[in-house]
């Protein structure tokens, strides 16, 4: 028997969702996976389910978390590898895991995650190329510090999961990268888990295809990620 329930939302547009999923994954958490398809907007059944009306929303043992990086420190107690061993790493893991919660704004609205769309080279507006500009130094210089392939060494962590959906992003709008961030994404494609979640996501039931996610964009081309 489980020991409690993720819930998340479409796997091809839920960017939150695959960080705490990641996560729980990660962790080995036994549970339940409810995915609740999203509607585009407000989602009846999401606020329905989760206290704060977002997905992820993760109950375990009596546990109730719903929010990605909360579900990130609360898995960390079942596997404290998902954080940097070294007490100054670790901050600066924990410092650039925030800075992707709170931040980049103009990467989301620029660029929404749609893991199949066909959008190289859209979403490429001023705020969004900061953004980019600022993860792409970010990552390499957390890469040049631990040698890869993940952001702070061998082993995929929390802040990989938290920066996962922004791969997502740059396979799909390929915005200009730097050789290092290019690189980091293509580990992290290739990570199994991640590759797992793609899988999922291109099996998911057309009736949970949102329209304005999946249509291609002005002058850009597919591209197969």
């Amino acid at each position: 028997m489980a020991d409690g329930t993720l819930y998340i939302g479409t796997k091809r547009y839920s960017s939150w969702s695959l960080r705490g999923w990641l996560a729980v994954r990660l962790a080995g958490l036994d549970v339940i996976e409810t995915v609740i398809p999203l509607a585009g907007g407000s989602t009846a059944a999401v606020k329905a389910t989760s206290p704060s009306g977002f997905v992820p929303y993760l109950e375990h043992d009596g546990a109730r978390v719903w929010d990605s990086l909360a579900i990130c420190e609360y898995c960390a107690e079942f596997q404290p590898k998902l954080w940097p061993a070294e007490r100054v790493t670790r901050a600066l893991a924990r410092a650039m895991a925030a800075e992707m919660h709170s931040g980049f704004r103009e990467l989301r609205m620029a660029m929404p995650m749609s893991l199949y769309r066909a959008a190289v080279g859209a979403g490429r507006t001023a705020g969004a190329l900061a953004d980019i500009a600022r993860i792409d130094t970010l990552w390499s210089e957390a890469l040049a510090r631990a040698g890869g392939p993940f952001l702070f060494g061998a082993d995929f962590g929390a802040v990989d999961a938290m920066y996962a959906p922004v791969v997502a992003r740059f396979l799909t709008y390929r915005p200009a990268l730097s050789a290092a961030a290019e690189a980091y994404c293509a580990a992290v494609r290739a990570h199994p888990l991640v590759a797992e979640w793609y899988e999922a996501a291109a099996m998911g039931p057309q009736e949970w295809f949102i329209a304005a996610y999946e249509a291609p964009l002005e002058g850009a081309q597919n591209v197969n990620t």
